[in-house]
């Protein structure tokens, strides 16, 4: 099980070379295993407001409806939210995303800001190393 954090999203849908196409990758493989990737709560509303900017608010509504045809939202509530309090991570976000991925039980954190995880008990991996080990 596989947690997507918001900037492979981002990196998607507004194509930003050189991480769009490890992650585009990451996507289509996932896309033939439903389910086997979430994505938190939080994810939404940010990329929705990083994105809908330069692409338009309905494009990246759409995007994120596509998405989650094959990717669930994490189920993550005010325990998750304690579990993010008790992580040794400096930045509020990422520690977000750590407790969403504990509250799905994914293995690892699919980003290409791996620096943010060192400390996190779930590994991030970059996209490109995931596409490796999943073809």
């Amino acid at each position: 099980m596989i947690l997507l954090d918001t900037d492979v999203l981002i990196d998607v849908a507004l194509d930003r070379p050189p991480h769009a196409e490890a992650a585009a990758r990451l996507l289509t493989l996932l896309e033939r295993r439903p389910r086997m990737a979430f994505l938190a709560w939080h994810t939404l509303s940010n990329f929705y407001y990083l994105v809908s900017p330069t692409r338009g608010r309905d494009d990246a509504r759409r995007f994120l409806e596509d998405l989650t045809r094959f990717v669930s939202v994490a189920p993550t509530d005010t325990d998750a939210f304690h579990f993010r309090a008790s992580l040794p991570l400096a930045d509020f976000e990422s520690a977000l995303q750590v407790a969403a991925a504990w509250a799905c039980g994914a293995t690892c954190i699919a980003t290409r800001n791996v620096k943010d995880f060192r400390s996190s008990p779930i590994p991030a991996r970059e996209p490109a190393d995931l596409v490796r080990e999943l073809e």
